[in-house]
């Protein structure tokens, strides 16, 4: 699945069109809202994504989606009418995999599209991750505890991937409110115990594996 998000109603529905004609899965958002919703159900192999947009920029929506542990790793190419040298450098700097200036040809961004894509697939993080009875999804956002789903929040959801991508690896509660809420919120570590402890309820016995390092943060224990 593509997801492609552009203001442009025309240039949206052009690409898409072009996007399924070459037997991709694709889908458009027109503001950066609809586009966060849809991560809450899917998480895409790919965003190509535009600079100026409303709600927020393109560079803020960037660094959200880089920031949240379920979609680092999630390729994204900028498609922007921005075409100066210093643009492309801070959208690559922001975490862009590729920076195509706007008007383009289709076979140019197929091209970048398939490159993308490949250097992806040679580092994917886990399709799922386990510990114990406990079985995570993040591309489906789906949470499992002996085969039963789990509602999370996504916060809840972003913080146990976090863990579950560094397992036995101490994460302090400053780290851990930079990764899920970014480096620019304000708030107090405290938000952090809050989340970790419902987290911990919902996951019931495996609850048990986040463990609690007194006066840093926490960690996931690795299940005996």
């Amino acid at each position: 699945m593509i997801y492609l998000v552009e203001d442009d109603g025309n240039i949206r529905e052009f690409v898409l069109y072009a996007l399924t004609g070459q037997g991709f899965d694709a889908q458009g958002f027109e503001k950066p809202s609809q586009f966060f919703a849809a991560l809450e159900k899917q998480i895409p192999e790919l965003v190509l994504l535009d600079l100026m947009l409303p709600e927020e920029d393109g560079l803020s929506v960037l660094k959200r989606f880089r920031a949240a542990p379920a979609t680092r790793h999630v390729p994204v190419i900028i498609l922007s009418a921005k075409d100066t040298e210093f643009d492309k450098v801070l959208g690559l700097d922001s975490g862009a995999d590729d920076y195509l200036p706007k008007p383009f040809g289709m076979l140019e961004l197929f091209s970048r599209i398939r490159a993308v894509l490949r250097r992806s697939q040679q580092a994917l993080p886990p399709r799922e991750y386990r510990a114990g009875a406990l079985l995570v999804r993040p591309a489906q956002r789906e949470t499992l505890v002996g085969g039963e789903k789990i509602a999370l929040t996504p916060k809840e959801f972003e913080i146990l991937c976090l863990l579950l991508s560094h397992p036995g690896l101490v994460l302090s509660r400053g780290q851990i409110q930079d990764q899920v809420w970014g480096m620019e919120y304000l708030g107090e570590t405290r938000t952090v115990d809050v989340h970790i402890r419902s987290l911990r309820q919902k996951l019931g016995s495996c609850g048990e594996l986040i463990e609690t390092v007194r006066g840093v943060g926490y960690r996931l224990a690795t299940p005996r």
